[in-house]
């Protein structure tokens, strides 16, 4: 995806957010075991249309896009292989809502974790998953590499909480599962 006709059209989506430095391109060629390969640019989305249209733009121009939290996993999920474009979802980080009397709460996938656990203690309910990376590891990236942690043995792993996503797929169709 060296095509700078192809980056112009991600900038058009992204603007500042798009970004094709070897600095910031670096930045989030690894995971938290090291496995490192460059990626050809890295966007921070803020709201699902901008991820619609990102997957709209790959899939014609064929180009990889790399789903990343906070790259604290240790088995390469996160890692763009192919090159291509890593997907931040780090400014993806709202709580949208807690709803006590269903036990459930709906948030956007860049959460940490550790704040989100905190977030419905608050509310009198339990999270049980606590991977060991908890205080820094996002929701998204636990869900896409179904973690578990220490309390997975009794309460069982994330897979276990999940009721629902909003998925974009890779043509930028919206499906929602659960």
């Amino acid at each position: 995806m060296n095509s700078s006709r192809v980056q112009r059209q991600v900038t058009d989506i992204f603007g500042e957010r798009a970004r094709f430095g070897e600095i910031d391109r670096a930045c989030y060629s690894y995971d938290a075991m090291g496995l490192s390969t460059l990626p050809d640019g890295v966007v921070f989305p803020e709201k699902e249309e901008e991820i619609r249209d990102l997957l709209k733009l790959a899939d014609q121009s064929r180009f990889p896009v790399i789903p990343r939290g906070a790259g604290s996993g240790f088995t390469g999920g996160s890692v763009p292989v192919r090159g291509g474009i890593i997907l931040s979802l780090e400014r993806m980080n709202r709580i949208v809502d807690i709803d006590e009397e269903n036990m459930i709460v709906r948030v956007m996938p860049g959460v940490v974790l550790d704040h989100m656990k905190k977030e419905v203690k608050g509310a009198g309910l339990f999270y049980p998953p606590d991977p060991a990376s908890l205080e820094f590891c996002t929701i998204g990236g636990n869900i896409a590499e179904c973690a578990g942690g220490p309390s997975g043995f009794k309460y069982g792993v994330t897979k276990d909480y999940v009721l629902s996503l909003r998925n974009v797929l890779p043509a930028g169709k919206v499906i929602v599962t659960g």
